[in-house]
């Protein structure tokens, strides 16, 4: 696999940025992709003071953007806009938290017109933390 840049794939840049490094990727179906959550992280002051903890719709966008990769490296889609329109059976089993390495694993489960959509997951040390079904709609 050639290497991702992920700054030249996806639209978001910093600080809305929330994967660090694609691992796999196949154009259209599916990417794996890496988040390292350091402590300096902007949210974790806020969220929360003391007890710092990614929050669950930052975990989703990660999930969105590993899949904006797969979908935007498709050749149908290179240059497009892909909006989430839908979020369903999202389930947090374990809350992120600085020093944690959140492998992120995205599937393009149709993409066949201006309506998609997708599955993911997180995990931390070979567990599942987070997982969602995704709705998105490509701009054409």
């Amino acid at each position: 696999m050639q290497p991702v840049d992920v700054l030249d794939v996806l639209p978001q840049k910093p600080p809305f940025l929330f994967v660090d490094k694609i691992l796999e990727v196949v154009p259209g179906e599916m990417a794996v992709g890496i988040k390292v959550l350091g402590i300096n992280e902007p949210y974790f002051a806020g969220h929360f003071p003391g007890k710092p903890i990614m929050p669950g719709v930052l975990q989703i966008e990660a999930i969105n953007q590993v899949g904006e990769v797969a979908l935007l490296m498709d050749p149908r889609f290179k240059g497009k806009l892909a909006y989430v329109t839908g979020c369903n059976n999202a389930r947090f089993k374990k809350p992120a938290v600085p020093g944690d390495v959140l492998v992120i694993t995205t599937y393009v489960l149709d993409c066949e017109s201006k309506v998609g959509r997708g599955k993911g997951k997180i995990e931390v040390d070979g567990k599942i933390i987070c997982e969602t079904d995704l709705t998105f709609y490509i701009e054409k």
